[in-house]
């Protein structure tokens, strides 16, 4: 893990900034020629430019081009103007100007279009879609690469097919979809490798390397990175020097990731001799990407030296570099390590400031993208909210603290729910059908104000958890490293907020996955409470870690509620099962519910005040439908008779009729569901058993001619509900991805639909208790319509006649209580 922790630190300097080709996916453009039979003035102008910027005489070469630009538009000369434009863009690009580039690309598409020149208009697509990839404009990055390709394709232009494959794949890794990345990059080291394109294989073999370093196969790493280098020292023999800058790029970028995997090895002095190896190659081809690279590595390397005036002076270089280039994730990084660097030399004020403009220009990265997108993007982003926290610890100030803590959790969720909240509540078919894919705006995070606010307006306890990492850390793509340190804010009602803190054991992750694996074997189901106390001694451990150090905190009245806030696998944590040193489960002290973060509180509350607005009065009950069938062969699942009677039960109890076998397919209930007051679903859910788009989690429903009766999270999301509750009474439905933005499965996908308030299960409860459980919480509930205390009577009778947690502490309240 010590190695690991360390990877983190250094790769936001050599992984999280790559050179400009590296992870940039470009590669280093040729500017035109022109053609040397009769050049003309305007031939010699444009000629001349190029051997300008050969000669590093910029200027020269753009005011050369100019003049040729101007002839070639009076003489109506579009070939010309076309190769002109083309210099422009890509000479800008590879100067690293790049908002210049995005200027002269879009001239050169215009053109392109004008004429019907499909080709030029590839070029100038693949050239717009890098350079809004390198100012972080990933949305519009996709769609021009994604358009190239479909016209390198139609051209049968497979060299520009293998470019554009590898560009989409480095827009992907910015994204932190690592799979993807590493398919699309494979795809187009395939084609290089059949087209003889040995540039395309030393530049994949790179990209290659990156990623193997983000999954921690360094010795794989270290391959890729040798093997690229030795082919480009290979080319570089045999390469006239017009085409050289190419394969000295990619050396010098493979010798920038050597140092970084050495740095990983506590090998500084390696680690610093590949770096300034990579610094001359930048400085003499003159590439501001490699040079902003080389220096924050070398810069990281003498923080662990702790050489850190030398260190601040070339992290504040780097910085300098990344401004210069334009580029905003480049920008925030560069940024992050400069903020690590001065906290390391105890100078929190000023490494605060620079974390807090870093997280700025993170967060403007995310505008703008699909709501998966933003999920990915965020979870590597994670490190610089982490290492804020410990910074405004460091100075006393544990509500500042709180703040970045909220602003670092579910942030596409609220946004989601704002859109969801802000958008006209009459279905617009096709337009609804593809709301979720659109851009949605950003949200302003919550304020201190904002968060004592919505604790008085829940009239409940807020118990918000922050992990936090090995302050040497600050990551590579998604890793997050060892957990040190638990953070903990409780908000009353009134407003108060306290603060602890504790250390944490190396086993505590072991702790709850031990845990987890024993509630998810309902194989052994104990029956006596001493025998409970005795199985779940992980319960009492987790309670000490989590509870007892807020007890004197929380509420001493049952009916208060609690609402926590965990955080990453604090999700997979049972807290209303937790168990006290006096052997009482949480539950018989407290009215437990979760929730994601304090401002989806605050939506949640919206959302229940406009579904009382429209006040639907169906119910719609589902159980065991005629399943729908899975796997290949296809084997139907199998049937849930206790689901049925569940069903037929909370059916006589609110007097109403049921769907059940055929009559309950995906297509009637799914009507039904847009026009009802409460949902209750008695079937199978599934997690990754079966999974369609970017969402894991599906119910089982009754399959018809339209469809295979699975009715999808990446489905639910889409729909416009307005029911008050919603009841998955069936297996893992509360389970789902972990990510920063919280666990993305079906609860979200409903609750973004409309739904304030959702009751689901974190694992398979046997159909007995689950029946009494479910019964005795709809009449509880009728009688005290407040779901968080209905749902604790209905636990606390279940556990009464079934002791054991797997019977009774499954089912979770996410979202609004009244």
């Amino acid at each position: 893990m010590k190695c690991k922790a360390l990877l983190m630190t250094i790769a936001s300097a050599l992984i999280l900034m790559p050179s400009l080709s590296e992870a940039a996916g470009i590669r280093n453009p040729s500017i035109p020629n022109p053609s040397q039979e009769e050049a003309s003035e305007a031939d010699q102008l444009l000629q001349a430019g190029i051997q300008y910027f050969r000669a590093k005489q910029f200027e020269s070469a753009f005011a050369s081009w100019r003049k040729a630009l101007d002839i070639y538009r009076q003489q109506s000369n579009r070939q010309g103007e076309k190769k002109v434009l083309e210099a422009f863009a890509k000479a800008s690009k590879m100067l690293g100007q790049y908002q210049q580039a995005i200027d002269y690309s879009q001239q050169w598409l215009a053109f392109a279009k004008k004429i019907g020149d499909r080709q030029t208009e590839a070029d100038a697509l693949g050239n717009l879609g890098n350079n809004y990839r390198l100012v972080g404009d990933y949305a519009k990055a996709l769609d021009a690469q994604t358009q190239g390709l479909i016209i390198r394709k139609e051209l049968n232009d497979r060299q520009g097919e293998e470019q554009v494959l590898e560009s989409l794949g480095s827009i992907h890794y910015d994204l932190g979809n690592y799979d993807k990345a590493e398919a699309l990059y494979r795809q187009s080291l395939a084609i290089a490798k059949a087209e003889g394109d040995n540039y395309g294989v030393v530049f994949l073999l790179n990209k290659l390397g990156l990623l193997a370093g983000i999954n921690e196969d360094y010795k794989q790493a270290i391959a890729y990175y040798q093997q690229s280098l030795n082919i480009a020292k290979q080319e570089l023999a045999k390469q006239e020097l017009a085409k050289q800058k190419d394969f000295w790029e990619v050396a010098g970028n493979a010798l920038n990731n050597i140092g970084s995997i050495y740095h990983i090895q506590h090998q500084y002095q390696e680690a610093i001799a590949n770096y300034e190896r990579a610094l001359t190659i930048a400085k003499e081809i003159k590439n501001p990407r490699m040079e902003g690279t080389a220096v924050g590595g070398l810069g990281l390397a003498y923080v662990f030296l702790e050489d850190y005036d030398r260190a601040l002076a070339l992290q504040e270089q780097s910085w300098q570099l990344a401004k210069q280039i334009g580029d905003r994730r480049l920008e925030a990084l560069t940024l992050s390590n400069l903020g690590y660097t001065l906290w390391r030399s105890q100078k929190y004020p000023e490494a605060e400031q620079k974390f807090l403009t870093a997280l700025s220009l993170l967060e403007s990265l995310r505008s703008d993208l699909s709501d998966s997108d933003k999920v990915s993007i965020f979870d590597t982003q994670l490190h610089a909210f982490n290492l804020l926290q410990q910074i405004t610890i460091a100075q006393g100030k544990p509500e500042s603290a709180l703040v970045i803590a909220e602003r670092g959790r579910a942030r596409a969720f609220a946004e989601l729910l704002s859109h969801r909240l802000n958008s006209d509540s009459t279905p617009k078919s096709d337009q609804e059908k593809e709301r979720f894919n659109s851009p949605i705006l950003s949200l302003p995070s919550v304020s201190i104000n904002d968060i004592r606010r919505i604790a008085q307006q829940q009239n409940a306890v807020l118990v918000e958890y922050s992990l936090i990492t090995d302050p040497s850390f600050i990551g590579q793509g998604k890793l997050k490293g060892e957990y040190t340190k638990l953070y903990i804010w409780v908000i009353q009602p009134s407003g108060e907020i306290a603060f602890r803190q504790i250390a944490l054991d190396s086993n505590f992750v072991e702790l709850i996955v031990d845990i987890r694996s024993i509630l998810n074997d309902p194989s052994e189901i104990a029956q006596n409470p001493k025998d409970v106390f005795e199985k779940y001694h992980q319960l009492k451990q987790l309670h000490n870690i989590l509870i007892q150090p807020i007890q004197d905190l929380l509420p001493s009245d049952s009916d208060t509620r609690v609402i926590f806030l965990p955080q990453a696998l604090l999700f997979l944590v049972p807290f209303a099962a937790l168990i006290n040193p006096q052997n009482q489960f949480l539950l018989e002290r407290y009215t437990v519910q979760i929730a994601p973060a304090i401002q989806v509180l605050d939506l949640t509350h919206q959302i229940r005040q406009m579904a009382q607005r429209i006040n639907f009065q169906e119910i719609l009950i589902v159980g065991n439908p005629t399943m729908p069938s899975l796997g290949n062969p296809p084997i139907p699942l199998p049937t849930l008779l206790g689901a049925e009677k569940e069903a037929e039960a909370i059916a006589a109890l609110l007097h109403t009729k049921f769907l059940k076998g055929n009559a309950a397919t995906k297509v009637e209930v799914v009507a039904k569901m847009k026009t009802a007051r409460f949902i209750h679903l008695a079937t199978h859910g599934l997690l990754d058993e079966y999974r369609k788009g970017d969402i894991p989690g599906a119910i089982a429903l009754a399959p018809s001619a339209q469809d295979n009766g699975f009715l999808t999270a990446s489905e639910i999301i889409q729909m416009r509900l307005n029911a008050e509750l919603v009841v998955l009474s069936a297996c893992k439905t509360g389970q789902g991805l972990l990510t920063g933005d919280g666990v993305i499965g079906l609860s979200r996908s409903l609750i973004t639909a409309g739904v304030p308030s959702v009751v689901v299960s974190l694992w398979a409860v046997p159909d007995e208790p689950t029946t009494l459980l479910m019964t005795t919480f709809y009449q509880k509930f009728l009688a005290n319509p407040n779901k968080a205390q209905a749902l604790r009577q209905a636990m606390l009778a279940t556990k009464a006649k079934y002791p054991d947690p797997i019977a009774w502490a499954a089912f979770t309240l996410i979202g609004e209580a009244n």
